[in-house]
């Protein structure tokens, strides 16, 4: 299946089936494709928390509002954090970004109100989540991005120092009571002419 095959098969799924669980082996191929995603300044101001213990779903799903059955029954939950302050990140930086980099922040990110630069931080992630459910859908494996969770609940219960919950992605398998399925719903996308332009 090429790419846009895959794009045109893949949707949000909205119901799981818990009895499927994804492989560890494909858990470990979207750590390292994570691991490997780009950013701007290659700054990376993130982590990745793998969620699968049944115990930890259910306290994050007290917390997930319409997404709680999604999170209990999904087969992992990604948490997608984000350093929590400016100062956190920027004293990291130089361990692995170029000095290139540096400057290019210092001149023209730095600057800015502090509220902008998290904002930029928080953008970052964005990036990562494209790919990842990309990639999700390449191995067949369903997934849900969830922004709708309470983010200050869930960092709290986390509690990964330095770190903030941006948002998360249930993947598994979906249920056949998922009424979100192509053959039950086909994908609405606008028209080519709506969406793409040219100069």
């Amino acid at each position: 299946m090429n790419f846009t095959e895959l794009m045109q098969t893949r949707y949000t799924t909205k119901a799981y089936d818990p009895a499927q669980k994804v492989s560890e082996a494909d858990i470990e191929t979207l750590k390292e494709i994570l691991r490997l995603s780009p950013s701007s300044i290659n700054s990376q101001p993130w982590k990745f928390i793998f969620v699968s213990d049944e115990t930890w779903k259910n306290k994050l799903s007290e917390h997930s509002r319409h997404n709680k059955e999604k999170v209990l029954r999904a087969s992992h939950i990604v948490l997608f954090c984000r350093v929590d302050t400016v100062s956190h990140f920027t004293e990291k930086m130089a361990d692995y970004i170029p000095q290139t980099a540096i400057d290019y922040y210092n001149a023209h990110v730095r600057p800015l109100p502090e509220s902008e630069i998290l904002a930029w931080l928080t953008h970052q992630l964005y990036i990562p989540l494209g790919i990842f459910l990309a990639a999700c859908a390449d191995l067949g494996i369903d997934s849900t991005a969830m922004e709708g969770i309470d983010k200050r609940a869930y960092t709290d219960l986390l509690g990964e120092k330095g770190y903030e919950v941006v948002f998360a992605v249930a993947v598994g398998y979906h249920s056949d009571e998922d009424f979100n399925q192509l053959h039950l719903i086909p994908k609405r996308r606008k028209s080519r002419e709506e969406v793409i332009g040219e100069r």
